[in-house]
């Protein structure tokens, strides 16, 4: 018997995916639950359209992050701070305040989480930051920070 599968049923399928099942499986143990319905034409044809829709999305998703993170990996935040006389900052940089730059600075709407430092930044200098802006798509960008006394 062909089913419809509404949700992720383990060692079967995912949602939204037809999987053939012996009657008994399917009457007696995904129905009751609400785990599945019967596969219909119309069901299929549903089925079909969704998972369309859904892979154009995340497509266009795709391209959109791609486009933000060349648009990103070309861009030097300046940010400008107190330190020291050897240029030590008072604190240190964080993820929060160079999102907010970029905010400030470009109009790139990047959130704090999406940001990653490889080294804490507490003196003046140049340091790279990579933002990941979709899972497996990221831009390195440069932040250069000016100490003032």
């Amino acid at each position: 018997m062909k089913v419809i599968l509404k949700e992720d049923v383990k060692s079967l399928g995912k949602k939204n995916e037809v999987v053939n099942v012996s009657d008994g499986y399917a009457q007696n143990f995904l129905m009751p639950r609400g785990l599945a319905v019967p596969a219909t034409e119309g069901g299929i044809k549903d089925v079909k359209e969704k998972n369309a829709a859904q892979a154009e999305k995340k497509a266009r998703l795709e391209a959109e992050a791609k486009a933000l993170a060349e648009k990103i990996s070309k861009v030097s935040v300046k940010m400008q701070v107190k330190c020291g006389a050897n240029g030590k900052l008072f604190g240190a940089i964080t993820s929060k305040e160079i999102a907010d730059e970029l905010k400030k600075q470009y109009n790139f709407d990047i959130d704090k989480k999406q940001l990653v430092i490889k080294e804490n930044i507490k003196s003046a200098g140049t340091y790279k930051v990579t933002a990941k802006v979709h899972p497996g798509i990221a831009g390195e960008f440069n932040v250069v920070v000016e100490g003032i006394q």
